[in-house]
């Protein structure tokens, strides 16, 4: 979502300037602020599989969000995970996503019916020019359409009795579909009284 979408909306009551840089490493990224205030943080990473390398590296993420606030600089970081991936997060923008898929390659089908779109597989459609042609697809309302999928998703998990996992102080689920990318979204636009 592009802070020129709520910059451009009559409505917002206030602007938004965001910061998006990709970083992996929360911890890092911490230590580069120069902080004078207290901040919330928004890392999203993703659960991309039950596979150890995965696993570890979705806790690693989470060990250096609780390491970052520990500096001393006024900052709480926040999840944003998505379980397989960020695509599901995009994807919800444009429709439903309540399967569970046993690799972060099935979503390429619903992607392209989505989107209309033909890429072949992922690694097409996260092409610079094709991920960029997917966004511009979507208007605020589909971002707010994003955030009531997200918010369905989570709350099927717990109706089906999935446990929200803790570890850190962040919680997730194990299963997919699952995802927090949402809430950072849903106070930006709440915030601005888009909402």
């Amino acid at each position: 979502m592009a802070a020129g979408s709520i910059n451009n909306t009559e409505e917002s009551v206030c602007k938004v300037s965001i910061d998006c840089p990709v970083k992996k490493n929360p911890l890092k990224h911490a230590k580069s602020l120069t902080v004078t205030r207290k901040i919330e943080i928004y890392h999203f990473f993703d659960y991309e599989s039950d596979e150890p390398i995965h696993v570890q590296g979705f806790q690693d993420a989470m060990d250096n969000m609780k390491k970052a606030e520990q500096l001393g600089k006024q900052i709480k970081y926040k999840s944003g995970y998505s379980n397989f991936t960020f695509d599901l997060w995009i994807l919800l923008h444009m429709a439903d996503c309540n399967t569970s898929y046993a690799h972060r390659k099935q979503y390429i089908t619903l992607i392209n019916r989505a989107f209309c779109e033909k890429f072949e597989n992922m690694d097409e459609y996260k092409h610079e020019g094709n991920f960029k042609r997917c966004l511009s697809k979507m208007n605020l309302v589909n971002v707010i359409d994003a955030i009531k999928r997200a918010r369905n998703i989570m709350q099927r998990n717990q109706e089906n009795g999935y446990t929200l996992l803790q570890y850190k102080g962040y919680r997730y689920y194990k299963e997919n579909p699952s995802l927090s990318a949402w809430e950072a979204i849903e106070k930006i636009l709440s915030d601005c009284k888009l909402l």
